[in-house]
């Protein structure tokens, strides 16, 4: 019974590979598309490609660092370390830090987004005035821009 399971694990088709990683087909096929997965076996019998336990281990490795926010750009940097397997965990944490950083600043860049929703909101009093002062700021470059100056909320660089 286990080299019968093991040899499923060793041939997934890209349908099979998706249930189990979560990751849709389509997305599957594209990071084959850019190159961050290498093309599968085609097997002539069956007719369609097959994936191995290598093939899984890489889109999980994809996936997860995706769900981190890791660029793909950044995923392709990382994968290239693991390729040629001349890295060291200084050289991953370095890029991890990085990412960290940027993190870091979006959330900051969120809490200050948040600040001035919230000073919008609160500057609505009344269902019934025709006004609508959160309109009126949205419509106000010069309103949005002091405000979020003021608030200190800058484009992260990307």
């Amino acid at each position: 019974m286990f080299s019968a399971m093991a040899s499923k694990i060793r041939e997934l088709s890209r349908g099979a590979m998706a249930k189990q990683t979560g990751v849709n087909a389509e997305t599957i096929r594209y990071y084959e598309k850019i190159g961050l997965m290498p093309d599968p076996a085609r097997v002539v019998e069956v007719g369609h490609r097959v994936y191995d336990e290598t093939h899984l281990r890489r889109l999980s490795f994809i996936r997860r660092g995706r769900e981190l926010g890791f660029t793909l750009d950044d995923i392709r940097g990382l994968l290239d370390l693991v390729d040629t397997g001349h890295y060291t965990c200084a050289e991953v944490r370095d890029r991890t830090v990085v990412h960290l950083a940027d993190v870091q600043q979006k959330i900051r860049d969120l809490k200050n987004m948040e600040s001035v929703l919230k000073d919008m909101v609160a500057e609505c009093e009344s269902e019934s005035v025709p006004d609508c002062p959160i309109i009126d700021a949205l419509f106000s470059a010069t309103c949005t821009r002091n405000t979020a100056a003021n608030r200190g909320i800058t484009k992260s660089p990307k």
